[in-house]
């Protein structure tokens, strides 16, 4: 009996041996650099530090953009305001084709001479 359990135990010792052999290989393999995940990782990694340095760089120039913008926006608010102006002071010129008024002459007679005719009457 002794000899059937040491047989047992023997091939079990042999079966965890060969079992743990299996898995090395395997975790080598999902470790290795080139062809693992331990590749596809390092792979992510890279580009993670690309794709920083790349939102740096699209954030530095987005803030360049906006105060550029900033700017423009500030000179076309002072060219609107003084074309409002020139269009406002276009309104007192005559048109092209008209002949310029001239100031009519009041109807009748003048105030004062009312008033004069008026108090030297009394």
């Amino acid at each position: 009996m002794d000899l059937i359990a040491d047989i047992l135990l023997a091939a079990g010792a042999l079966g965890a041996g060969l079992y743990c052999f299996v898995l090395a290989r395997r975790l080598a393999r999902f470790n290795d650099l080139e062809n693992g995940v331990g590749g596809a990782v390092a792979v992510l990694s890279a580009q993670v530090d690309d794709l920083a340095r790349t939102l740096e760089t699209a954030r530095s120039a987005a803030d360049r953009s906006n105060g550029s913008l900033d700017e423009l926006t500030g000179r076309a608010e002072t060219v609107a305001k003084r074309l409002e102006l020139l269009v406002a002071s276009m309104h007192d010129l005559p048109e092209a084709g008209a002949p310029p008024k001239t100031p009519e002459a009041p109807q009748g007679e003048p105030v004062f001479a009312r008033r004069a005719v008026g108090e030297s009457a009394r």
